[in-house]
């Protein structure tokens, strides 16, 4: 009770300010918005302020952050949208908060279900960001997204994201998540080589 521990933490607090300044003069001012300042700040080695200058500033995700889901779509070679999602609805039943509505598409001559969704609603507002719709799917149509700047002043207007607004190329998830990407890649590759291994074994049986 004698003082000497506010001393102490003020005397903590004068230092980082006055490293602050001096890390600036070694930096040359090259300290903020560039990729190689916000590692300098991030690591164990960063003397005076480390805070991020946000939203100027943006931390890295890493691969794994997982934020809001989308749909996968594929592009053939003529140009032409493939939705991976077959509207199964596996994913509106995992769901925790059952925050996913699918709207089914039918043939409209034989009434029969068409395997692509017609709409497909999220509300991000009620999704917890769990990943389960994601895991459970059997096709790979749903991923996480790394898109975490959500913030609007009327949620029902913005925040219940339709087909269109969850709908996003390959090559977007490739970009996000390329371990993964590639991994998966390679499994469908093996299962393909499987596959035609396991054709090609009756058709030499027939020709002995």
């Amino acid at each position: 009770m004698d003082g000497f521990g506010i001393l102490k933490g003020l005397g903590i607090t004068a230092k980082r300010f006055i490293n602050t300044y001096l890390d600036d003069i070694r930096w040359g001012g090259k300290r903020y918005y560039t990729k190689e300042g916000l590692a300098h700040r991030a690591s164990k080695d960063v003397s005076g302020i480390f805070t991020i200058q946000y939203p100027e500033e943006k931390l890295p995700v890493p691969e794994e952050f997982r934020y809001t889901p989308f749909l996968v779509y594929e592009i053939d070679e003529n140009g032409n949208h493939h939705d991976r999602c077959t509207s199964c609805g596996i994913c509106a039943k995992v769901c925790p908060p059952q925050c996913i509505w699918i709207v089914r598409t039918n043939d409209p001559n034989t009434g029969r279900p068409i395997p692509e969704p017609a709409e497909f609603f999220i509300d991000v507002d009620i999704c917890m960001n769990c990943g389960l719709c994601a895991e459970y799917c059997p096709f790979d149509a749903i991923k996480m997204d790394h898109d975490y700047e959500l913030s609007v002043y009327q949620r029902h207007d913005k925040n219940i994201f339709n087909k269109d607004r969850l709908s996003k190329p390959e090559s977007y998830y490739a970009s996000i998540r390329p371990v993964n990407y590639a991994r998966e890649e390679q499994a469908k590759a093996e299962a393909e080589a499987a596959k035609a291994a396991r054709k090609a074994k009756p058709a030499e049986g027939a020709a002995n």
